[in-house]
């Protein structure tokens, strides 16, 4: 499958670039990370945790869509516009916590504390290349 593909599905539209949105968004998951980086993960704390990384990490790459004039309403769309955008290693580490997202939020799998440490170090070293390599002019 490939990005243009969702385009044709309409899992995603066109747009106009809206600045003030992206910044929005990039603030909104500054501040957002700064919250959960500081809450501990626990046995109890490990599926929320892992979660709310994933949302930040996609509300990053929504950023980067709304600025390319994309609105994407579907989160396997993203993996593509990643490796469309030539970050195909990172598109697909963000599959794969997609992947880990869903099973957490549609099907009530747990996850290990050591599995959530290990995935949120990668995920924020992501969003930090992300911001570097295409929000940085924001």
């Amino acid at each position: 499958m490939r990005f243009k593909d969702f385009i044709e599905r309409g899992q995603v539209r066109k747009t106009s670039k809206n600045l003030s949105l992206v910044k929005s968004l990039i603030k909104t998951s500054d501040e957002d990370l700064k919250f959960i980086k500081s809450l501990e993960i626990s046995n109890k704390s490990a599926r929320k945790i892992m979660v709310s990384y994933y949302d930040i990490l996609r509300s990053v790459i929504e950023a980067m869509s709304i600025l390319d004039g994309y609105k994407v309403y579907s989160h396997e769309a993203f993996t593509h516009f990643l490796k469309e955008r030539g970050e195909n290693l990172i598109a697909q580490k963000f599959d794969r916590f997609r992947i880990i997202r869903n099973k957490i939020n549609y099907y009530g799998k747990s996850i290990s504390v050591e599995e959530v440490k290990e995935n949120t170090k990668e995920i924020i070293r992501i969003i930090e290349i992300l911001k570097k390599r295409h929000l940085s002019s924001i």
